[in-house]
């Protein structure tokens, strides 16, 4: 979802046995490559190494809380640099801060006005 427009960008569909994590390329690959996409913030249930490639192979910022028991990769991708980075400062300054610092609460707001919208735009009409 574009957070300035609240547009849907990219859906998929999947059963309750598949994970989040492992659907995060397939929804930027929805994007038009040509499209620049600044910055992916999701929940920590994306936290995956395909994911954070994927979101740096397109030049954007992956704003992502690592999972609680995460431990610093190895720099040989392209998205472990940025998780390092959130990692460490997590660790230093604790995550409240931290999802101050990244803006991460943008996601729940962005995420509230939508759900509220379509919420309302899916209700039946009796007549």
């Amino acid at each position: 979802m574009d957070e300035a427009t609240l547009e849907v960008r990219a859906v998929v569909i999947t059963g309750s046995g598949m994970g989040d994590a492992p659907m995060l390329p397939s929804l930027l690959s929805q994007i038009p490559a040509d499209e620049p996409i600044a910055s992916v913030t999701a929940d920590g249930a994306y936290d995956s190494r395909a994911g954070r490639d994927a979101v740096a192979s397109r030049g954007a910022d992956a704003i992502s809380p690592p999972r609680r028991n995460a431990e610093p990769r190895k720099k040989d991708s392209p998205g472990a640099a940025g998780r390092n980075e959130a990692l460490r400062a997590i660790r230093r300054v604790g995550r409240t801060i931290w999802r101050k610092w990244s803006r991460y609460h943008r996601r729940s707001r962005a995420e509230t006005i939508h759900l509220g919208t379509m919420h309302r735009l899916t209700l039946p009409v009796s007549g």
